[in-house]
C-alpha cells in the first residue's frame, strides 16, 4: 500500500495555491510530489490552498494521485484541524498521505493516522531538537514509512549559526541520527532536506551525493531542475550495476562462501551491498519505464 512512498527517491514541493503546477510537477520525472499547505502558503490563503488542491486532485487520473503527498500545518497552529479533515477527503480519493510538519510527538502522528485513514502513508518532518529527541518514537508510530529532515527549521530551533556551505559539517550528526532511527524502526531510508540554491546543479549534486553516502534514500526538492541531478546521484550507473552483478555471480559460483574478485575479498556484506545496488537499479529502471 505504501511501497511508492517507501521507495521513492525524489520528493518535489509544489505550493498548493498554484494548482496549475501540480500536473507539471508530476510530469517532471520526480517520484512523488508534495503539495504544500504549510510554509509555501500565507496564513490568509490556507483555506484557498485546501480548496485548490482538492479541485486539482479531482481532475487527475486516479492512478496518478498515489504519487501525491500533502504537507500539513503543524499541530498547535490554527490550521491543523482543518488540514486533517481536508487530508482525509484527499486520501479517500487516492492521495498517498501526509508529510507532517514539525513532528515532535508520537501522539500527533496517531491523531493524523486516525484522521487520514489506515491507507495513508505518513512522513514526519523532523525540524526541531524535540523532534530529533523523539525520532525513534516517531519512526515507530503507525503508518510512518519514512523520516524526513527539515534542516533549515532545525538550525533555527537549535540556535545554530551556519552559512550555506558550513552547515553541512555541523548537521552531520543530526542527519546520521535520522538515518539510524529509520533503520532501527525498519522504515524506508530517511529523506534528506532541500538544497535551497535552485540555480546551482553542482551544489545539488554534492548534497545528493553526500546524502546517498550517509544512507539516505532520497531528498526533498524545491525545483523541477533538481530532480534529474538528484536521480543521477542516487541511481547506480552502468559500471556499478555491472560490478554488482559480477559480485553476485562470483559468490554463486563459490557456493555462497568467501571468494576473491579483482583482488578483493567478497563475502556476505559485499553481496548485500551488491543486492542493494541492483534493487536501486531496478527502481530507477521502473521509473524510466513509467512504472
Amino acid at each position: 500500500m505504501h511501497e511508492l512512498a517507501r521507495q521513492a527517491t525524489s520528493f518535489l514541493f509544489v505550493p498548493a495555491t498554484r494548482p496549475e503546477r501540480l500536473a507539471k510537477a508530476l510530469d517532471s520525472g520526480c517520484d512523488m510530489v508534495i503539495a504544500d499547505w504549510e510554509d509555501a502558503v500565507a496564513p490568509a490563503d490556507k483555506a484557498t490552498a485546501r480548496a485548490a488542491l482538492a479541485q486539482a486532485v479531482a481532475a487527475l487520473p486516479v492512478r496518478v494521485r498515489a504519487r501525491i503527498l500533502v504537507r500539513i500545518n503543524a499541530e498547535g497552529t490554527p490550521w491543523h484541524e482543518d488540514d486533517l479533515a481536508a487530508l482525509a477527503a484527499l486520501v479517500a480519493r487516492g492521495v498517498a498521505g501526509a508529510v507532517v510538519a514539525k513532528a515532535e510527538r508520537v501522539q500527533t502522528l496517531h491523531a493524523v493516522a486516525r484522521a487520514a485513514g489506515a491507507q495513508a502513508a505518513l512522513l514526519p518532518l523532523v525540524e526541531s531538537v524535540a523532534g530529533l529527541d523523539a525520532a525513534d518514537a516517531l519512526a515507530a508510530a503507525p503508518q510512518v514509512v519514512r523520516l524526513a529532515f527539515g534542516h533549515l527549521d532545525f538550525q533555527v530551533d537549535a540556535g545554530m549559526a551556519c552559512d550555506s556551505e558550513g552547515a553541512e559539517d555541523e548537521l552531520l550528526p543530526i542527519r546520521m541520527a535520522l538515518v539510524l532511527a529509520s533503520r532501527r524502526a525498519g522504515l524506508g531510508a530517511a529523506v534528506d532536506g532541500v538544497t535551497v540554491d535552485t540555480r546551482n546543479p553542482e551544489r545539488m549534486a554534492r548534497d545528493a551525493a553526500r546524502a546517498r553516502r550517509m544512507g539516505f534514500g532520497g531528498k526533498l526538492c524545491i525545483h523541477p531542475a533538481q530532480v534529474a541531478v538528484l536521480h543521477a546521484a542516487f541511481d547506480p550507473d552502468a559500471s556499478a550495476v555491472a560490478h554488482a552483478r559480477r559480485v553476485q555471480q562470483a559468490l554463486q559460483e563459490a557456493g555462497g562462501g568467501v571468494c576473491v574478485l579483482d583482488g578483493r575479498m567478497v563475502d556476505a556484506p559485499v553481496l548485500q551491498q551488491a543486492l542493494q545496488t541492483l534493487q536501486r537499479h531496478a527502481w530507477a529502471q521502473g521509473r524510466r519505464a513509467g512504472g
